[in-house]
């Protein structure tokens, strides 16, 4: 079943506007002893793989150790994952028993995960639900809609936030109920609304050209305290991602004050 988008009442609210350099420290919302949030910028890997870059979990790692004079290695825990070109809000966990409750929950669909994206194209309506089987893997270097069969159920539902006429482009709050591999960014291909800059899923015209990055950027996360079960909500302003322009920065500070 199709939750919907539901206004943030949070217990902890957190801002954060200033893009950190390239390769350092990732700008830390919130620490305690069982769980950090910290603010991925675009172009920086979730965790290491086959690019030699600097990944989230490496520098957040690399950062605690100096922290807190931690010799050898550092446990923290990834549970979710934003790709690489995404933008935006990353909890982790200290714990072994932070990163199995917290992973759980995102298993359990017990996270609100909200995505601001800019598509280009603009809705007929001011709000929708995409409902589509995503492929397991790639086909022809992308994820795609396949029969029922063979892949995963995919679900999200948008808000239409802005529009901008001119560019023919609106600004959309995306509520992410599961989190399949490339899920906002194939969907939204597939439903004829690429998001803008997307170098796999997008149009690759000049205005895609144009832009340094994905738009698409993890906005706000509520979640449930993995060891203190109460509940933590963090939001970030789009302005870590340079695809955005200061009008949508804006849209989203009155939208969610």
């Amino acid at each position: 079943m199709v939750s919907k988008l539901t206004s943030l009442k949070p217990s902890r609210t957190c801002y954060a506007l200033i893009m950190p350099a390239p390769f350092e420290t990732p700008q830390i919302l919130y620490e305690d002893n069982h769980l950090l949030v910290a603010a991925k910028p675009p172009g920086i890997p979730s965790q290491s793989g086959r690019s030699s870059l600097p990944d989230m979990a490496g520098l957040l790692k690399r950062d605690l150790a100096l922290r807190h004079e931690k010799p050898g290695n550092v446990f923290l825990g990834l549970v979710h994952r934003l790709d690489q070109p995404v933008s935006g809000l990353m909890v982790f966990a200290k714990t072994s028993k932070a990163a199995s409750r917290l992973s759980q929950s995102f298993r359990t669909r017990q996270v609100q995960k909200l995505y601001l994206g800019i598509v280009r194209g603009i809705p007929d309506v001011d709000e929708g639900v995409m409902c589509d089987v995503l492929s397991r893997r790639e086909i022809d270097g992308r994820v795609r809609r396949v029969k029922d069969h063979e892949g995963y159920v995919a679900e999200l539902n948008w808000r239409l936030l802005s529009r901008d006429r001119g560019r023919g482009e609106a600004l959309l709050l995306i509520n992410l109920i599961t989190g399949r591999r490339h899920q906002i960014r194939a969907q939204m291909a597939e439903h004829g609304l690429p998001l803008l800059g997307d170098r796999r899923y997008g149009l690759m015209d000049d205005r895609d050209q144009a832009v340094p990055t994905v738009a698409l950027h993890a906005c706000c996360l509520t979640f449930a305290h993995p060891v203190k079960k109460e509940s933590l909500s963090f939001r970030l302003g789009p302005a870590i991602n340079p695809s955005f322009s200061a009008k949508d920065a804006e849209t989203f500070e009155t939208y969610l004050p």
